[in-house]
């Protein structure tokens, strides 16, 4: 990881036309089993307006949880956990909340229950939807939940859009090619800081990504490591991802 400081990252705010300057912020999180103080350290030196968790609590209290997480960190639970089956959304108090959802993709004997976190929220005068997933570890089935990705997120029927998660799959894989040909991926169309997300303690590989519709312009993407505030032990000792941090510019919805 570098630890060298990165360029600056635009901060949130939003422009007199209504667009929008949004920070957003993926991160496997590993069922908060590690160092939680140094997970909601880093979560609020990133400063997100929006974060997609995977891997947040989903058993016993899970709701409790991952609500004290939030709020460490000067957020608000906004979707998933426990009814999502591990993916969830945090948001700041920037955002206003329109609807939510949450889905359980379909179940392979043996294997992990996987599902979605989605919600459509206003930020300036943009419409934004959001969603957080966590693919199969089977090369088959994750292609198949990257089609019921990008079913869901069309669904939501909204013109912007930004989707990430720990994909389990590197850049080149079949499915995150699959998810390449409907969105862009973002460490692709703006590169900015580190770019490999597992394993936290000696990156290399990325398996997490976030990606958006078209329209959305992105202002730059990638592993935070560097960032002011952002201490390399605590990347370290907070899970076993490294997030994926990223800003984007969003026009002004129409309506």
């Amino acid at each position: 990881m570098a630890t060298s400081s990165l360029p600056p990252l635009p901060n949130s705010h939003t422009e007199p036309d209504g667009s929008a300057v949004v920070r957003v912020l993926s991160y496997n999180i590993r069922s908060m089993r590690d160092d939680t103080d140094a997970l909601a350290r880093v979560i609020r030196a990133c400063a997100p307006d929006l974060v997609l968790l995977q891997e947040a609590p989903r058993l016993f209290r899970w709701r409790k949880k991952i609500t004290r997480l939030a709020a460490a960190c000067d957020l608000v639970l906004l979707s998933g956990g426990g009814t999502a089956a591990g993916p969830a959304l945090l948001c700041s108090l920037r955002a206003t909340v329109e609807r939510t959802e949450d889905a359980l993709l379909p179940l392979i004997p043996g294997q992990h229950r996987r599902g979605l976190a989605t919600a459509v929220v206003r930020i300036g005068g943009t419409r934004l939807g959001v969603l957080s997933t966590h693919l199969s570890l089977r090369a088959d089935e994750r292609h198949e939940q990257a089609g019921l990705l990008l079913d869901h997120l069309a669904a939501l029927g909204v013109t912007h859009a930004v989707a990430g998660g720990d994909l389990n799959e590197r850049p080149g894989g079949r499915t995150f090619r699959r998810l390449g040909d409907g969105l862009r991926d973002c460490w692709t169309a703006a590169p900015w800081g580190g770019e490999y997300t597992f394993p936290a303690g000696a990156p290399d590989r990325r398996i997490d990504a976030v990606f958006v519709t078209e329209g959305v312009e992105v202002l730059g993407c990638g592993v935070p490591s560097g960032l002011p505030g952002v201490a390399e032990d605590d990347l370290r000792a907070a899970t076993d991802h490294l997030p994926v941090l990223t800003a984007l510019r969003v026009p002004a919805a129409r309506t």
